[in-house]
């Protein structure tokens, strides 16, 4: 049973990965509907697309309580973290697509997710939370649910800066005709690009995205304090998973006092916002894939 979630999941994340890249490639510059900045709105999902997406997410979810929930007992690694923060994102994404044109956002999730989904099946990780005695604990479940939805949003906010430094490249770049925007790769990177609403647009949607995300980052760090006293017997452990979600948390908190009195956006705004990502990455799935797979503690 498990093995064929695993092939259904993997399968059907590989499919939509792939005809979004067909569909993107296959984009006619003369038919998408110009914005002023010059970058329109092109397609979408279409209805079978959204409703195959929503149940390939019901059956990631089948398979993230399976690899949760082990024989052994209750066991969560960086694979298993990873895949659950992409299972989150791709619930995200698929909200915000029914509001905003982010078909091109399921060229980078889609993929991602594929990978992320089939990483505990070599990384399982271990059964440690039922030695602490929290498995199974409705409160720390909760602080469980709320991290993953922090890391959830966080990285689709990334996912939205790649996006939009790639686009700001683009339009600053232009369309001259040289012989490398005849390539292949440019023209799929024209495709995609013109399928993303315009900057500003993306821009709010990236501060409304980090703005929950911190949010529920500060909900779990003061979560996690009363679950660190009640095992660790005080407050805060700084080890390496604390000190780097603390490190996320200082650098949302500048992004976001940086926006409100210094009006920071644009490639400032991204540079924080990747940095940020990149260390709330490093708090726990980086930490737990130093222990698992590097020093093969667990």
């Amino acid at each position: 049973m498990l093995i064929l979630l695993y092939a259904m999941v993997a399968l059907g994340y590989l499919l939509l990965a792939a005809r979004g890249w067909i569909m993107a490639g296959a984009v006619d510059q003369q038919a998408v509907a110009r914005t002023a900045d010059g970058v329109g709105h092109s397609g979408g999902f279409a209805a079978w697309e959204r409703i195959a997406l929503a149940a390939i997410w019901v059956l990631h979810f089948l398979l993230i309580r399976s690899d949760f929930e082990s024989p052994e007992g209750v066991r969560f690694g960086f694979a298993l973290a990873l895949s659950a923060t992409m299972w989150l994102a791709v619930a995200v994404f698929w909200i915000e697509s029914l509001f905003f044109s982010l078909a091109s956002m399921r060229l980078l999730i889609l993929p991602i997710a594929l990978l992320c989904a089939l990483l505990p099946a070599w990384f399982p990780g271990s059964a440690a939370l039922t030695s602490t005695g929290l498995g199974g604990n409705p409160a720390f479940e909760a602080h469980l649910v709320v991290a993953l939805s922090a890391y959830g949003l966080i990285t689709i906010a990334a996912l939205h800066a790649l996006l939009m430094m790639a686009l700001d490249r683009w339009l600053h770049k232009g369309e001259v005709a040289t012989e490398a925007s005849t390539a292949l790769w440019a023209r799929v990177e024209q495709a995609v690009l013109r399928q993303l609403p315009p900057l500003l647009t993306m821009e709010r949607l990236l501060f409304r995205l980090v703005g929950l995300g911190f949010a529920l980052l500060t909900l779990t760090v003061l979560t996690g304090v009363v679950f660190s006293e009640r095992l660790f017997g005080r407050p805060m452990s700084f080890d390496q998973k604390t000190v780097f979600t603390l490190v996320s948390w200082f650098i949302f908190a500048a992004l976001l006092t940086g926006r409100a009195l210094y009006g920071w956006r644009g490639r400032v705004a991204l540079r924080w916002t990747l940095s940020g990502f990149v260390a709330m990455l490093l708090a726990y799935a980086g930490s737990r894939f130093i222990l698992e797979v590097v020093l093969h503690q667990v």
